[in-house]
């Protein structure tokens, strides 16, 4: 479970995500009306209804051998000096390995459809080796990750299950300030642990995720809370359970969860496109409030005609809105005819859409209102669909180096290039031969690591690999390989 000491202020840009509504169920639960004094709340239906969704989630990532740099002590023998405080006072350096101590975690997961489909959060399932999922029933699967998004701290896994007992998907828009919910996960090692609470407030933004419009909850969250169910008293899903804020990890009253709507689109993207089309505004900004109350500190008044609105701080150079027409210090009041009072609505809005949507926007500027129609797009400032790149665009064969090349040319890792067919390594100039050592700075030492390191780059706002590496000859090179026209 991610821990937040306290709220930061986000100034990033609004990206997006979008939506997928779900169905409701007719029960005998909580009418909407106002309840009868002294009434209490029965949510007994609702803890049934949702238990048998909510799955454990084991992580395990493996001890690994890694290769490390020690200086020479002058003194005699060898030591680490990971930050370079002692700069290199013998001269000398050696690379040895170590082996890393095997990790284990556990976390929560909610399933989504029948047939295993399973969403939790991304920071649950990041890096693991290997996935062990237990359902209510104690019936135990091993699960693969289909994809993950480190913006939502959101992960689709996958388990090969029939008939499995998938939860029903609510609107989030639906909910309401003061209505009660349940926290279902495994906290603390406590299995199939079921907390109420009352939605406490919407749209909040913690400045720990990239999108945020997080749903607010007094329900006692706790680590392994993390990727649980946050339902209303039908059962149904509203959120998954992502993070507490508390100075002391563990909860004091305030819990945070991503919207279904969230949820939909990021379940969505994944499936249909391998990652998510993450639609963005091209704006950078803050409440209103916050703007002014800054501006108080250092002896300013400001006048802005709202205290209520995104006030635009940056407007990214050839960005959505620039094309619109935005300017810093406008102030947004109202996106497709919704009022924004706060930066949390406005990702929950943008949340909803995909490059190439667009969007209706109201701002102020002098205090005059405008309007402006938004067409979105993508991180790398166009509106086309972005697609992980497979290895299969660079145009080679490639494998590791052997124990004579790491000798001979004095490296302990690379990946050799056997082959060049056309593609992006040959446009480059790279020939066959050259072995890879490190790309966009990060060391490259196996198939799945170049996979990673092209997936990631496609789907950046400059989609390019800068590669630097070294021929049999002994000679060090660098490329840039672009990975999109």
């Amino acid at each position: 479970m991610k821990n937040l000491s306290k709220f930061l202020l986000v100034a990033a840009c609004v990206t997006a995500l979008a939506f997928s509504a779900g169905a409701f169920l007719k029960v005998n639960a909580t009418s909407a009306e106002a309840p009868v004094s002294g009434q209490p709340v029965d949510l007994t239906y609702a803890a049934e209804k949702a238990l048998p969704s909510v799955v454990h989630i084991k992580y395990v990532q493996n001890s690994k051998v890694k290769t490390v740099e020690v200086q020479e002590d002058p003194f005699g023998g060898f030591f680490s000096d990971p930050f370079g405080f002692f700069g290199n006072p013998g001269g000398g350096s050696q690379r040895r390995q170590v082996q890393t101590p095997k990790r284990e975690a556990t976390g929560s997961g909610v399933i989504i459809s029948v047939d295993g489909y399973i969403v939790t959060n991304n920071h649950v399932v990041e890096g693991a080796d290997e996935l062990t999922v237990t359902l209510n029933d104690n019936r135990e699967f091993s699960a693969r990750i289909v994809g993950n998004d480190k913006t939502t701290d959101l992960a689709l896994i996958k388990i090969d299950g029939k008939n499995l007992p998938a939860i029903t998907i609510a609107n989030s828009d639906d909910v309401k300030v003061g209505e009660w919910v349940l926290a279902v996960g495994n906290p603390l090692g406590l299995n199939n642990t079921v907390t109420a609470g009352i939605i406490s407030a919407k749209a909040r933004t913690l400045g720990a995720n990239g999108v945020e419009s997080f749903i607010q909850t007094d329900a006692a969250i706790n680590a392994g809370n993390s990727g649980g169910a946050l339902v209303n008293t039908r059962g149904e899903l509203v959120g998954i359970n992502a993070m507490l804020t508390s100075p002391t990890g563990s909860n004091i009253g305030y819990g945070f969860a991503i919207p279904t709507t969230i949820m939909n689109k990021v379940v969505d993207d994944i499936k249909t496109y391998g990652t998510v089309q993450r639609a963005m505004i091209g704006i950078s900004g803050q409440d209103v409030k916050n703007y002014v109350d800054v501006q108080k500190e250092q002896g300013k008044e400001v006048d802005l005609g709202t205290m209520e609105g995104i006030y635009v701080g940056e407007v990214v150079e050839n960005g959505a809105a620039e094309d619109a027409g935005i300017k810093k210090g406008d102030v947004i009041v109202a996106i497709d005819g919704q009022n924004v009072t706060k930066f949390g609505e406005l990702q929950g809005v943008v949340a909803k859409k995909r490059p190439g949507d667009k969007v209706n926007i109201t701002y102020l500027r002098d205090k005059r209102k405008h309007t402006a129609t938004i067409t979105l797009k993508n991180e790398q400032g166009n509106t086309k669909v972005v697609k992980n790149a497979d290895l299969d665009v660079l145009g080679g064969n490639f494998r590791e180096i052997t124990k004579q090349q790491k000798e001979q040319l004095n490296i302990s890792y690379g990946l050799e290039v056997t082959k060049v067919n056309n593609g992006a390594l040959k446009e480059a100039g790279i020939n066959r031969g050259f072995i890879i050592q490190k790309i966009n700075d990060e060391p490259i030492k196996t198939i799945d690591q170049l996979q990673k390191a092209v997936k990631t780059a496609s789907t950046s706002k400059t989609p390019v690999l800068y590669i630097e590496g070294i021929y049999p000859t002994g000679k060090k090179s660098y490329f840039a390989v672009p990975l999109s026209d």
